[in-house]
């Protein structure tokens, strides 16, 4: 059994490319290419940081099971329990690359803007047991748990944390962060802010979660 917490915070960071200037633009220019410019001055784009605290907890029963005239049964022994409840601390990072931003991601019709975002990526940037915290209990006619079983529980744990990523809304979160930042760029190009949007190329479910993910930094 897992029990997740969740605590988010709002991050509206630029990771700028080395050299890259930031100076304002002027108000009257009205190009693409100036756009573009200036989104691509962001590299990397944090838009969330999730906190999150689980407890894995696993109860090892030893049991006997068969088969007698064609009934199935399961006898718990009397060989003692082991359980173990097991506090960890995860946090999640998404981010929005606009390392590849080009023309392709800007629509325009009459005075209406629409910027296409890159699809965000979601990096599991730490996860840490706090054994401190850990409760264990093992019976007299038991072995204590090994370290090999805590690193599975911990796997299990950042698994959990993965599989929950469409429940989190993080990615909602990314777009919504992302256009807080780039439609005040916009504006200074002359759109109003009613004339524009900022959208995904589509709507991320649970099975895109897989092609979000930053691999370098989730070990599966």
């Amino acid at each position: 059994m897992i029990c997740i917490a969740i605590a988010c915070t709002t991050l509206c960071a630029c990771s700028r490319k080395e050299g890259a200037r930031t100076e304002r633009p002027e108000a009257t220019i009205d190009t693409l290419p100036t756009l573009i410019t200036q989104v691509k001055k962001c590299s990397k784009l944090y838009t969330a940081e999730y906190n999150i605290h689980k407890i894995v907890t696993y109860d090892d029963v030893v049991r006997m099971k068969g088969n007698i005239l064609k009934r199935d049964f399961s006898v718990r022994l009397p060989l003692g329990d082991r359980k173990i409840a097991i506090p960890m601390d995860v946090r999640l990072k998404a981010y929005i690359d606009f390392e590849g931003f080009s023309e392709k991601n800007v629509e325009r019709h009459g005075n209406k803007i629409t910027i296409i975002l890159p699809d965000p990526k979601v990096a599991l940037t730490s996860s840490k047991i706090d054994h401190g915290e850990t409760k264990e209990y093992v019976a007299l006619t038991r072995s204590r748990f090994t370290d090999a079983e805590m690193a599975v529980f911990e796997q299990q744990g950042r698994q959990a944390v993965i599989d929950a990523i469409p429940r989190m809304g993080i990615i909602e979160t990314a777009r919504s962060n992302a256009a807080r930042v780039l439609i005040p760029m916009i504006e200074q190009l002359g759109y109003a802010e009613s004339d524009i949007t900022i959208t995904f190329r589509k709507e991320f479910g649970k099975a895109d979660i897989n092609t979000l993910l930053d691999k370098t930094t989730i070990e599966r």
